[in-house]
């Protein structure tokens, strides 16, 4: 057992209908989902499809529309430059063939946007430009084949504090087993990382029951009734 794929990224969104437009008409992403955020007031979020078990999602909230995009720190701005620990520095979706990643290039162009590449990495060939709100994007088509052997460098692992042995062991993590979902909430440790929810709000919820955030949290129904 291990983890399978992304669900879904999520970026926070100024102007909610300019990234649904850019990632529906620009990168030909289908709209499946734009409701009120659960549980966050005035939150607004849509998800963008990618295929039938990844997403693409945005968010909306009235408190981010002013915090300024300062580059180097909230945003990379490209490839090729720095921002916060943290923060997202740039994006890479999927093509499966240099055909379809070509074809994503004129789609892109004809739009209007500057787009670079294919450049060839080995690893994968990729397209570089920009998103809304500063977004640093790339489109990749797989190369050959991973192997970690050849990709893990050992002059990068010193350089990143990591030695052999532990380059060895994150190479080939322990595998998943079920316990059934029994493993009990631990007892709060500030030395791991933790959500940056108001003190009293974070602590209510470690205390409670996994079966009282579920009943107090969940929202099921889809927000336009069927008919």
């Amino acid at each position: 057992m291990k983890l399978s794929g992304i669900h879904h990224i999520a970026v926070m969104a100024k102007d909610m209908k300019e990234h649904i437009a850019f990632f529906s008409e620009v990168m030909g992403c289908e709209l499946l989902a734009l409701f009120p955020m659960h549980g966050v007031p005035g939150g607004k979020h849509a998800f963008m499809k990618l295929n039938d078990h990844s997403y693409f999602s945005m968010v909306a909230m009235d408190a981010g529309q002013n915090i300024p995009i300062e580059l180097g720190k909230t945003h990379a701005g490209s490839g090729a430059a720095p921002s916060a620990p943290g923060t997202m520095q740039h994006l890479a979706f999927r093509v499966d063939t240099d055909e379809d990643l070509l074809a994503m290039r004129d789609r892109i162009r004809s739009h209007g946007y500057n787009i670079i590449g294919p450049i060839d990495h080995g690893m994968c060939k990729s397209l570089y430009f920009a998103g809304p709100d500063g977004m640093a994007l790339e489109i990749a088509t797989p190369g050959y084949e991973l192997v970690p052997e050849r990709w893990v460098d050992p002059v990068v692992c010193e350089a990143c504090g990591i030695t052999p042995e532990e380059a060895r062991h994150y190479m080939s993590p322990e595998p998943t087993s079920s316990k059934g979902g029994q493993v009990k909430q631990p007892v709060y440790d500030p030395k791991k990382y933790h959500q940056a929810y108001p003190e009293k709000v974070y602590m209510g919820m470690l205390a409670a029951s996994d079966e009282q955030i579920a009943a107090a949290a969940s929202y099921t129904e889809p927000p336009v009734p069927a008919e």
